[in-house]
């Protein structure tokens, strides 16, 4: 193998494909990166086994070949090299990379026992804006569970109909739901869970696209496949059945408060200050406004050792005055994914949860169940 190609299309495309590398597994050549000459182009390639990226990047290609590399080495030199021309030799299993004055002979693995990444053909295919499919991700999966204790949680469900998309995520104490728009219809209706950590690394580089993604989805193989430009990643579903998550969402609600993402955002935060000795738990008191006066909403913590804060933002309160209680983290994930001006936070009692909803659009919800306090 022999080429050269830019320090900075090295940088990005490692940085890209070395989201999958393993950190720890008992295959140890899954901790590199795969590089191999595709045509005119340079391939790398990274897998975890649950999750594969491959991205392709221009080249001068001299001669054909393919090597696996340890992935932070190679990073951290590509990473610290200047921005110019680096020229790469492949000799026996040792690759020599020169760029400017620099000069480095890193020993790899051969390319054929890197496990194969995998193909997944026939299946469902569909096309949506990237710029869509990124916002959709970063309203929803960061409400998926963490623990394991229930896999079908730890991802996010992709449910395709016709020309809409609908991703939801639920950990047990919050549901975020989205619905998107795709470009070509998905045919029969389609749902399947995907890793909630491949959606998200998934969404780190849709940011910097503004063109289509290409979905494809293979049931019978298990696995989905993202396919942009010059990326493409393969995810491995979770097997299961999503809860019929419908059934949480309030259909009603006594009182509506409507206030402004930014000030609700600032005095949760504040309040969480001591609220983190307090159990995360913050209570909000909405009041409605009474002739010329605006209504309000309080928002409030304490802790026994450390003290207690309050704080007080208008609010257009609708129905009765209301008291409820939620975890800090919880309010604060969703306020700080919303880029409307306005939320609407609807609740019914202080037992039951809580809808947030962004003003001017009606495609997206979220549901916090409350925290159980004395008042």
């Amino acid at each position: 193998m022999k080429l050269s190609c830019l320090q900075e299309n090295l940088n990005k495309g490692l940085g890209i494909v070395g989201r999958a590398v393993a950190t720890r597994s008992p295959l140890p050549i899954t901790q590199n990166v795969l590089m191999a000459t595709d045509e005119s182009r340079l391939k790398l390639a990274a897998t975890n086994l649950e999750m594969a990226i491959s991205c392709w990047i221009g080249a001068k290609v001299e001669e054909e070949g393919a090597i696996t590399i340890p992935a932070r080495l190679l990073t951290e030199f590509a990473s610290s090299l200047p921005n110019d021309r680096v020229d790469m030799t492949l000799s026996q299993h040792t690759l020599q990379l020169k760029c400017a004055r620099f000069d480095a002979r890193i020993n790899g693995l051969d390319a054929a026992d890197f496990p194969p990444i995998p193909e997944v053909g026939d299946g469902m295919a569909t096309k949506i804006e990237a710029e869509a499919l990124r916002l959709a991700i970063s309203q929803v999966a960061f409400a998926a569970a963490t623990e394991e204790s229930r896999p079908v949680l730890t991802g996010v469900q992709l449910e395709f109909d016709g020309d809409k998309l609908t991703l939801a995520a639920a950990d047990g104490f919050r549901l975020a739901v989205h619905n998107a728009s795709l470009l070509s219809p998905a045919g029969d209706k389609t749902a399947v869970i995907i890793p909630a950590r491949a959606l998200n690394e998934l969404g780190r580089f849709l940011a910097d696209e503004e063109e289509t993604v290409e979905i494809t989805v293979n049931q019978q193989k298990s696995q989905a496949l993202f396919r942009l430009k010059n990326i493409e990643m393969v995810s491995q579903l979770i097997q299961g059945t999503f809860p019929n998550y419908s059934q949480l969402i309030p259909q009603s609600y006594e009182t509506r408060a409507v206030v402004d993402v930014a000030e609700f955002l600032r005095a949760i935060r504040m309040a969480s200050i001591f609220a983190r000795d307090g159990s995360g738990i913050v209570r909000l008191e909405a009041t409605p406004g009474a002739e010329l006066n605006p209504g309000k909403i309080n928002i409030s913590a304490r802790a026994e050792e450390i003290g207690d804060n309050v704080g007080e933002i208008d609010a257009m309160v609708d129905g009765q005055p209301a008291k409820i209680a939620f975890n800090a983290k919880y309010l604060s994930d969703v306020l700080a994914v919303l880029s409307q001006n306005q939320v609407a936070l609807e609740t019914t009692t202080p037992s039951s949860p809580g809808v947030l909803r962004p003003v001017g659009i009606d495609n997206y919800l979220h549901v916090v169940m409350p925290m159980f306090v004395q008042w």
